[in-house]
């Protein structure tokens, strides 16, 4: 089963919230992982079982980089904050790279989040 990892930046979360309850049908195809408050949010509010894996500042970005290269996770979601500046930059950016150099979908808004879920509906 292909694994999604949905994350999002504090000033993204109800965004995310929101597309997730947008395409709930089509995410219920996919194993779900993602950050601990972000997964917190969307399981409590829409009854999702949404894996957590860690905290995105205290090292989260960093694991799901190691599960990319590992193979555990083939796609990534993350509603990024390009506004805020973010203590972890370095370890977003490595994420980030990591998905690029090894390619690995990265969807890092909802109209590339939108082609990353539903490409797999287009097919079928």
């Amino acid at each position: 089963m292909i694994t999604i990892a949905l994350i999002a930046h504090n000033n993204k979360k109800t965004e995310l919230l929101n597309w997730v309850k947008e395409n709930q049908q089509a995410l219920r195809q996919y194993k779900l992982v993602g950050t601990s408050n972000t997964s917190k949010l969307i399981n409590e509010l829409l009854d999702m079982n949404i894996e957590p894996f860690g905290h995105g500042p205290s090292g989260g970005d960093i694991l799901l980089a190691a599960r990319l290269l590992q193979g555990q996770i083939q796609k990534v979601i993350f509603f990024i904050d390009v506004e805020t500046p973010h203590g972890h930059e370095h370890d977003i950016q490595t994420l980030i790279r990591t998905a690029v150099l090894n390619n690995i979908p990265i969807a890092l808004n909802r109209a590339s989040a939108d082609l990353i879920v539903l490409e797999r509906e287009s097919r079928e």
